[in-house]
């Protein structure tokens, strides 16, 4: 097939999941002899606009219409026989939508937050979860709390782009890719249309290596926020030290907004290591190296990658038990699910964790299984091209084929899962 993948790529100076996905997929539809081209726009050239083409960017989060324009006119050109969006915040804007419509070639999008329903895309305010905008046309509540960068001026465009575009959105795209089922029932609970909805997990690419002894270190891998539980996280581990800690330390990589709190915080502890931003090859050895990732997201996560990095590497995972995270770690089997938000539910799972080497091995065995099963690369491909040939069947009137195998997702309605109301 000739896919377009369009995307908007996030800041390089914080890490980016969605850009690492978008890139995986890139790789592994090229690997299997599709053709795939790029249409991108990047966040980081913002800083080399001028202060009033700086000033402009707001203006163009609802539309854009040069990227219909120039979009169309490739479209038109190239003729791909599907486009892939993904992040069209904050420079291409829902205008890709009508180049596509212009152009006659059917559009699919991975859902890789919450956008279509909260507009900073978190469902998370304040430290806690927060649905006020979910199911409400205008957003409001959004912009009264200033949701996205704790900025009313910066969160309207944002609310904006919503509420015109939401019906643009359901009409405009043959599929969306929800990448997971926790995820797919919320958006169908706050209107979006169900038969347009289909679970599509991510894939993670084998990393080549496994653990291969208990493990040294407990990690956290990921963005420095509060959203994803990193003061719950110190919290709990200042109260796991008090009372003898774990008998392993623990390790924070990565970077956000928490960075000097977190620096601070592990100045001088021996049982607290702060290492700053790994690049890919970094956080493979790091996993790797772990008696098991942690995950204590306050948020409702889409999927949990680090997660599934973990299982690929025979490592199982701490998480919190809500979101995505239940489907990825099956309590007890493949990881340890803590309560939410609680400290002392964090605290008892880091210590059974790291407390019988042998019961850590079964589970991260266990882990490595349910990656090959539905998370490797051979099965993210299945189910790539099999929603793709539906999409583009849809537009052409010509039906869809057979679902694919091993599991993987059907066509409109999920998985099995997902159109009965549940998860894995």
């Amino acid at each position: 097939m000739h896919i377009l993948v369009v995307h908007n790529r996030y800041s390089s100076a914080q890490p980016s999941g969605e850009n690492q996905v978008v890139d995986q997929e890139v790789g592994l539809l090229r690997a299997a002899g599709h053709r795939v081209e790029l249409f991108e726009r990047r966040s980081d050239d913002i800083a080399a606009r001028s202060l009033p083409g700086k000033a402009a960017v707001p203006l163009l989060v609802p539309w854009n219409p040069a990227v219909r324009r120039e979009l169309a006119a490739r479209l038109r050109t190239d003729r791909p026989d599907v486009v892939h969006i993904h992040n069209v915040f904050p420079l291409l804007s829902p205008a890709v939508l009508a180049a596509c419509a212009d152009a006659g070639v059917p559009a699919v999008a991975t859902l890789h937050n919450y956008t279509q329903v909260c507009p900073p895309g978190t469902l998370h305010r304040n430290g806690r979860m927060c649905t006020e905008c979910v199911g409400s046309p205008l957003s409001l509540p959004a912009v009264r709390h200033g949701c996205y960068r704790n900025s009313r001026a910066a969160t309207v465009p944002l609310a904006l782009s919503l509420a015109v575009n939401r019906r643009r959105w359901w009409s405009g795209v043959e599929r969306f890719f929800c990448i997971s089922a926790a995820q797919r029932d919320l958006l169908v609970r706050s209107g979006m249309p169900p038969e347009r909805l289909v679970v599509k997990h991510n894939f993670v690419p084998d990393p080549g290596a496994r653990r291969s002894g208990p493990g040294e270190q407990l990690l956290f891998l990921g963005r420095l926020a509060d959203t994803k539980g990193v003061r719950l996280l110190m919290a709990a581990w200042d109260a796991l030290a008090a009372d003898g800690g774990v008998g392993v330390p623990l390790v924070l990589a990565g970077a956000g907004p928490l960075e000097g709190e977190v620096t601070d915080w592990a100045a001088g502890r021996d049982d607290v290591r702060y290492a700053g931003l790994y690049d890919p090859a970094q956080c493979r050895e790091a996993v790797a190296r772990s008696v098991a990732v942690v995950a204590p997201s306050m948020s409702l996560e889409t999927f949990g990658l680090v997660v599934a990095e973990a299982m690929a590497a025979e490592v199982p995972a701490v998480a919190a038990g809500h979101g995505a995270f239940v489907e990825l770690v099956d309590d007890g089997v493949t990881g340890l699910l803590h309560q939410p938000g609680d400290q002392e539910s964090l605290m008892s799972c880091l210590r059974r964790i790291t407390a019988d080497p042998a019961r850590n091995r079964e589970l991260g065995r266990a882990a490595r299984r349910r990656y090959e099963q539905d998370f490797s690369p051979d099965v993210g491909l299945k189910r790539l091209e099999h929603e793709y040939r539906s999409a583009i069947a849809d537009r052409s009137g010509g039906g869809e084929g057979p679902p694919p195998e091993n599991g993987t997702t059907g066509s409109r309605g999920g998985t099995r899962a997902s159109r009965d109301g549940g998860s894995r």
